[in-house]
């Protein structure tokens, strides 16, 4: 009986949760998320005297947060697709 339960433990193969489209969704989800935060640094000023307009231009207004929606969107996407 042992011995039985030995070999079907050893016949039973590693699976992974997610498929390789899921994994590759999820690479471009993490890819579009660190895009759209690279976009959002910088910009400050040394002096707070000085008014800095870079801090208020269409990148970090508009690409910026679009980008980021992007990707939580796909991360979303990744761990809920399910191939048919």
């Amino acid at each position: 009986m042992a011995k039985e339960n030995k070999t079907n433990e050893e016949s039973k193969q590693f699976a992974f949760v997610f498929d390789k489209i899921n994994y590759i969704i999820m690479i471009v989800g993490i890819v579009l998320l660190a895009l759209g935060y690279m976009l959002l640094c910088g910009g400050g000023s040394d002096d707070p005297n000085v008014f800095n307009s870079a801090m208020f231009d269409s990148r970090r207004l508009f690409v910026a947060p679009i980008l980021i929606t992007l990707g939580l969107v796909a991360e979303i996407v990744a761990i809920m697709y399910k191939k048919k």
